[in-house]
């Protein structure tokens, strides 16, 4: 297993990966090759891939704000789970956020994946129940799980 930088070129991998986890919460705007373009350009220092034999089999994607970190589309192909992948993953984005001077970080993790949430939590991010998480649409967009 090797971990890298992500570049725009490992979209079509990445995009296969994400299909092949059930739940993931993506949509047609953000998560497109233009989305994810956009975003790498942003982030080039907090985005990561695990490779094996040439095929990704892992990515994790964060940036920051300048103050806090926020992580996104975590995931492991379900082929490659309990090998210390996320957590590999994890481990290189937090140290990523910390070598740009980030102190705190903070992810999303949809209620009803439990397997996410139990990573998380095992990885020290604890659950905060004195916040309302609101958004607002800007452009519609089309969701799409997987």
């Amino acid at each position: 297993m090797m971990i890298r930088l992500m570049k725009t070129e490992d979209y079509d991998g990445v995009l296969a990966l994400w299909h092949a986890c059930t739940g993931m919460g993506l949509n047609n705007l953000d998560d497109s090759r233009e989305g994810i373009e956009r975003f790498l350009k942003r982030n080039p220092e907090t985005c990561f891939v695990s490779e094996d034999a040439g095929r990704i089999n892992g990515v994790i994607l964060a940036g920051s704000d300048g103050r806090r970190g926020y992580i996104y589309h975590t995931a492991v192909h379900p082929d490659c789970r309990h090998r210390g992948i996320a957590s590999a993953l994890a481990d290189t984005v937090i140290e990523a956020l910390r070598n740009l001077g980030i102190h705190k970080t903070a992810l999303v993790v949809f209620e009803r994946n439990e397997a996410g949430n139990a990573f998380w939590e095992k990885k020290g991010f604890h659950r905060r129940t004195d916040l309302v998480y609101r958004d607002f649409i800007i452009d519609e967009m089309v969701r799409y799980d997987t």
